[in-house]
């Protein structure tokens, strides 16, 4: 039994607890300045997460508040929520029992979407199943449903609703063939004309209701197009008729027999440059859809044959075109195209907009040498796809078939969004009804009677500031189908009471001091007026004494926080240079530009949230002080299943962060990765060095592309690795007693990453025959060099002792009269019988 407290400790109990509950409600009160800051009008207060405003008259608390209903009657709380109605809601047609007898164990279900909101109770509608066989009547199918809904938006609250698709059983297809004609694809017509009743044929296997048509093309008739010498322009090449831009030869039709005898009278004709004006062709067989004979209710194919690449828009420049292409059609009562010479070629964005609008899978049959660049080409085109064909186009018929499955098989959802105010998500579990939801907008594997529900979810990330923006209209399609989903969107950004037809709206009011308008129980002052009850003139308050003090949160703090001025008792915050940066709250103490910018991005960008108050309010599925980690700890667990983070770490930011122990650090994604474990260094070293060193056991080209394709090494001047990111560190030496560094990271499952060293690092190389020669040259040079110091020195010793017996005979002080040892260098003889005569 504890023993009871004396008047002194039961005192200080009390005052503990005072002391805890004062800190409570204080936590609680900053809690809801934060997440409904000061908002003064009614439009701002809703436009803020969780925030509601109350109207009534005379009301001494904050009218914007997050939890306004504890002191705010409810007739008198203005806080909206997402509603749905449905508007249009034909079921999805049910195939035939032939189609699901045909698929085992599978059940076709045809159910009402189920609509929710995430932030709120809205009214939610279910369509009413009834079973009744398909139609062959296209316009009694359907293939998406619902078709028409309306909805009411608040700002940053997700609203969720299913959306059904079904491929429809028998569906109507128009096939149009647009074949190149120039004169290398004459064997191409020739074959095309023998396999116009197969390809009726063949689709027919796949719906009774089939039409096809065709035309062709060659390119723009100038120059440097095709030749317009006289001569050439009326025979370009042997056998071929004039050029022309686009003809259309024949209006889809049932009639196979027909289809033939169009191919088999047109006449190829000839240009100089290899592209060819495709483009001019696709625009018209797009647009000119009266000509074409294109029906409202049916798959629309347009295949394209060529062999040849493609002119675009500039390219009309080189024949003096310089008008721009108006998506419009242009073709006179024989289907020849007017326009080709007097406007440019269609942009890729052009061909794009129209195949969009008007529902058309556009299938590029090329030659293999082309294929590369169409494929390309395909991935810039909405619904369209490219295929190999053969040289002669006999394989056209398979072609078709597959590329029709192929498109057929699949589902995928767009809209027609275009700014960053709506943000739309599309998440689908496809054909797997048990498996989890996942974000995906398409779907594959589908056959007929199968039901796709995809979930969208809309959300409004802002107010458009004319409120003329706050109706839109969206659509949410398949791709390739002439059907979509029309969701009328109403944002709420602007509160009734804020109209003049709310009763309570009353302009130049009593309330008001005559001086302003009242509405949602507070009055909007006109310029030259301020205050709750516009009782105060801007220009004779200035000096009144006492107004700066309403200025303030408290007696230490700024007046206007130092962020306005202070008029007549109310602040009137400063305006910023970017006017998306605003600075508000009763005392300007809140801004929305102030939040942390991971990355340079406001709060991680708008698709991860937005700043309100200095603080980042984060959307559905992010946390975090800058919203840049995600809510969900799913991507800390390991794919097979067990422990999150494997037992070895704590997730943190939708990352593993593994912990550090006595034998060391775990590695990997999910921390799987022991200290003591051996590491994938021996696995990756062999492909390394064949791959950036082009040295190892694996340096053939062959052994090294065959065993080598996993990774391919990015090359750094320097290995570093980032412990955060689990990066694994690998240091070898080769034959060659090089030194090389390399790291990996194999934290995702699908792809490893490698980072080598750019050079190895190689001991200095010792050359012997050099050493020697240069030994040896050095020994000679030293020999050389003595013999030449000998030379110079016996040179200077002779010099010097000349010098010295020169000077000596100058000096000598006799002359040749007494010199004892002198001799006359002449003699006299004299002959003793010469008597002189």
């Amino acid at each position: 039994m504890l023993p009871r407290a004396g008047p002194m400790a039961a005192g200080a109990l009390l005052l503990l607890v005072a002391l805890v509950a004062d800190t409570t409600l204080g936590q609680l009160s900053n809690y809801q300045l934060t997440t409904c800051p000061g908002k003064t009008t009614c439009s701002q207060c809703i436009q803020t997460t969780n925030c509601r405003w109350c109207t009534m008259p005379n009301f001494t608390h904050p009218r914007c508040h997050g939890q306004i209903e504890k002191y705010c009657p409810e007739e008198y709380t203005v806080d909206p929520s997402n509603t749905f109605q449905l508007v249009q809601g034909r079921e999805l047609t049910k195939p035939s029992r032939r189609v699901l007898e045909g698929q085992s164990e599978r059940e076709s279900y045809y159910s009402s979407s189920h609509y929710q909101s995430s932030s709120s109770s809205s009214s939610s509608s279910s369509f009413q199943q009834s079973s009744y066989e398909s139609e062959s009547a296209a316009g009694s199918i359907v293939q998406i449903s619902p078709q028409r809904v309306s909805l009411k938006l608040r700002l940053n609250e997700a609203f969720r609703f299913n959306v059904n698709y079904a491929q429809a059983e028998d569906y109507p297809v128009d096939l149009y063939y647009l074949m190149d004609l120039s004169k290398s694809m004459e064997d191409d017509k020739t074959i095309l004309s023998t396999l116009g009743a197969d390809l009726a044929s063949e689709m027919r296997k796949i719906t009774s209701n089939f039409k096809l048509g065709f035309g062709s093309f060659v390119d723009k008739v100038l120059m440097p197009y095709v030749s317009t010498v006289p001569k050439k322009l009326e025979h370009p090449c042997d056998g071929c008729n004039a050029p022309y831009g686009y003809l259309h030869h024949m209006s889809l039709s049932s009639d196979s027999n027909l289809f033939t005898q169009e191919v088999q009278r047109a006449n190829v004709s000839g240009n100089l440059d290899a592209p060819e004006g495709g483009f001019d062709a696709i625009m018209q067989a797009i647009v000119c859809r009266e000509q074409i004979g294109w029906r409202e209710k049916a798959r629309r194919l347009l295949l394209f044959s060529t062999d040849a690449g493609f002119h675009y828009a500039g390219d009309g420049k080189l024949g003096g075109v310089i008008t721009p292409n108006d998506g419009e059609c242009h073709l006179d009562h024989n289907g020849r195209y007017t326009h080709s010479t007097t406007q440019d070629y269609p942009s890729i964005s052009q061909i794009n907009l129209k195949v969009k609008q008007n529902a058309i899978n556009v299938i590029f049959a090329v030659t293999a040498e082309e294929l590369s660049v169409y494929e390309q080409l395909s991935r810039l085109v909405e619904g369209s796809s490219a295929a190999k064909l053969s040289n002669d186009s006999s394989n056209i018929v398979s072609l078709v078939r597959d590329q029709y499955n192929k498109i057929s098989s699949s589902v995928e959802m767009k809209d027609n969004r275009t700014d960053n105010v709506i943000d739309v998500k599309y998440y689908s579990r496809c054909r797997n009804t048990n498996g989890a939801l996942q974000q995906t907008n398409r779907c594959e594997g589908l056959k007929v009677g199968d039901v796709v529900t995809f979930e969208a979810h809309i959300t409004l990330l802002k107010c458009p500031t004319d409120p003329r923006d706050w109706q839109q209209v969206l659509q949410i399609y398949p791709v390739g189908i002439n059907e979509s989903l029309t969701v009328d969107i109403e944002m709420l950004c602007s509160c009734p009471c804020e109209h003049p037809s709310d009763p309570e709206y009353r302009e130049r009011a009593d309330e008001c001091s005559n001086a302003g308008t009242y509405k949602c129980g507070i009055c909007e002052c006109d310029g030259t007026y301020h205050g709750q009850r516009c009782e105060c003139s801007a220009m004779e308050s200035l000096l009144e004494p006492g107004m700066v003090d309403a200025c303030r949160m408290s007696n230490a703090s700024e007046e206007c926080s130092g962020r306005g001025q202070c008029v007549c008792g109310v602040c009137v915050c400063e305006r910023r240079p970017n006017p998306d940066e605003l600075i508000d709250g009763r005392y300007c103490e809140c801004d929305n530009f102030s939040c942390d910018r991971p990355g340079g991005l406001l709060c991680s960008g708008p698709d991860h949230g937005r700043c309100v108050c200095g603080q980042c309010e984060c959307r559905e599925g992010w946390t975090g002080p800058a919203c840049d980690c995600r809510a969900s700890n799913e991507t800390c667990m390991p794919p097979g299943g067990g422990e999150l983070c494997s037992g070895h770490g704590t997730c943190e930011c939708g990352t593993c962060r593994c912990t550090v122990t006595e034998d060391g650090r775990y590695t990997g994604r999910y921390c799987e990765k022991c200290p003591t474990c051996a590491g994938r260094c021996n696995e990756f070293k062999h492909c390394v060095q064949c791959q950036q060193y082009k040295t190892g056991p694996l340096a053939e080209a062959n052994e090294c592309a065959t065993n080598c394709t996993l990774f391919v090494p990015i090359p750094v001047e320097k290995v570093t690795i980032d412990e955060e990111r689990n990066d694994n560190k690998c240091t070898f030496f080769d034959e060659d007693d090089c030194r090389f560094e390399f790291s990996y990271n194999d934290s995702d499952q699908d792809k490893v990453v490698v980072t080598a060293q750019e050079n190895r690092e190689c001991p200095p190389k010792v050359f012997m025959l050099g050493i020697v020669l240069a030994v040896i040259a050095v020994v000679v040079l030293i020999g050389m060099a003595v013999l030449l110091l000998w030379k110079v020195l016996t040179s200077i010793h002779d010099r010097r002792e000349f010098a010295r017996f020169e000077k000596e005979r100058m000096m000598a002080k006799w002359d040749t009269g007494e010199n004892p040892i002198y001799k006359q260098a002449t003699t006299t003889f004299k002959n003793p019988t010469y008597a002189g005569k």
